[in-house]
């Protein structure tokens, strides 16, 4: 199994990444919260992965945080979570903010992410719960985003959204909804999902 990269950006378009390592191209998928911490396209970065072998495809999935990817993995153990809405929740907040929400009870903050209704919610508190305490590493936190100016255009905002969960007019109606003069795609990101939970 693949467990780490460490290679040169070659292009992201969140949530899709490709990063070449020694003459290899690998496409990966990774959440908001990991893209927030990249160096710019050209730069070099290291990644913990998750290889998701399926009947039709084999998925690589990155993560900044070591952290990260072990929430990722309990997460796909709960009944009804695959690897897209997984990405979701660690989009949405980082491991903290969610371990966070489960510790408290939190539904109504995890119903804020799409593709996260209450009865979802009541499971991810239900069965993360016990299993919050092998997570290593997970500093308990507010929920929220902490992002890094990125320099993308509006449109791979919109597209990155939607590659989220979110529906495209909803996506773009988010996007509209903020002031997006001078920012890049990631900000722009950060602020339309920040505001989403308030």
């Amino acid at each position: 199994m693949i467990g780490l990269l460490r290679g040169t950006i070659l292009d992201k378009q969140p949530p899709h990444l490709l990063l070449e390592v020694q003459g290899v191209g690998y496409e990966l998928q990774a959440p908001m919260t990991t893209f927030y911490e990249l160096p710019a396209t050209g730069g070099v970065v290291t990644l913990y992965t998750h290889l998701a072998v399926r009947e039709d495809a084999h998925l690589l999935y990155g993560f900044a945080k070591v952290t990260d990817r072990d929430l990722f993995r309990h997460l796909l153990r709960v009944n009804g979570v695959g690897a897209k809405l997984a990405l979701t929740i660690l989009s949405g907040m980082d491991a903290g903010a969610f371990a966070g929400c489960i510790q408290a009870g939190d539904t109504a903050m995890l119903v804020r992410l799409p593709g996260v209704g209450r009865k979802t919610a009541e499971r991810l508190i239900v069965e993360m719960r016990d299993r919050l305490d092998s997570l290593t590493g997970i500093t308990l936190a507010r929920p929220g985003i902490a992002a890094r100016p990125p320099s993308s255009p509006l449109e791979d905002a919109v597209t990155a959204l939607i590659g989220l969960g979110y529906k495209p007019q909803e996506a773009s109606r988010m996007v509209r909804a903020i002031d997006t003069a001078d920012l890049g795609s990631e900000e722009i990101i950060r602020a339309a999902l920040q505001a989403s939970v308030q």
